[in-house]
């Protein structure tokens, strides 16, 4: 089953009712996914995996928003925050990066989710490759991908 299957099936198995778009135009960053689909970039949600004193952790932040990585730290209580390498993204969710979305991956893992989200009524998240994306309401997606809701990115 291919990537964007994948998120499909998770999408349908949840019961969240939203269809995966496929793009013609690359979504592999915040910007280029904000000009494709024709939204503001803070309405994109960036899923992010930081290792925590070597423990994976999904961040989901907005697109216009840089994750405060001492801030995962303190709510983590961990002595070090660090942004997944490439391969190790791979590994652990299943999907490359570009394309990782926010739920359904190979090894689930805590997931925090950033309030700023909430400022759009729909967001659109990466579904398994770098040219599709889905749309959901913030408290929808912090539900179906079980998040903890915090403030963790600043301007």
């Amino acid at each position: 089953m291919g990537s964007v299957e994948r998120v499909k099936g998770f999408l349908e198995a949840a019961g969240v009712g939203v269809r995966v778009i496929e793009m013609e135009k690359t979504t592999r960053t915040a910007e280029l996914a904000a000009q494709a689909i024709g939204c503001p970039v803070g309405a994109i949600v960036k899923s992010l995996v930081f290792l925590a004193d070597g423990q994976a952790v999904l961040v989901l932040a907005s697109g216009d928003r840089r994750v405060d990585t001492a801030r995962v730290q303190e709510l983590l209580d961990v002595e070090q925050v660090e942004i997944a390498r490439a391969d190790v993204v791979k590994e652990l969710t299943g999907y490359a990066i570009g394309g990782v979305p926010p739920v359904g991956h190979d090894h689930p893992m805590p997931v925090l989710m950033d309030r700023n989200l909430y400022r759009f009524e729909i967001v659109w998240a990466a579904a398994g490759s770098p040219f599709a994306v889905f749309p959901i309401g913030p408290a929808r997606l912090a539900a179906i991908s079980q998040a903890k809701l915090v403030d963790i990115a600043g301007e």
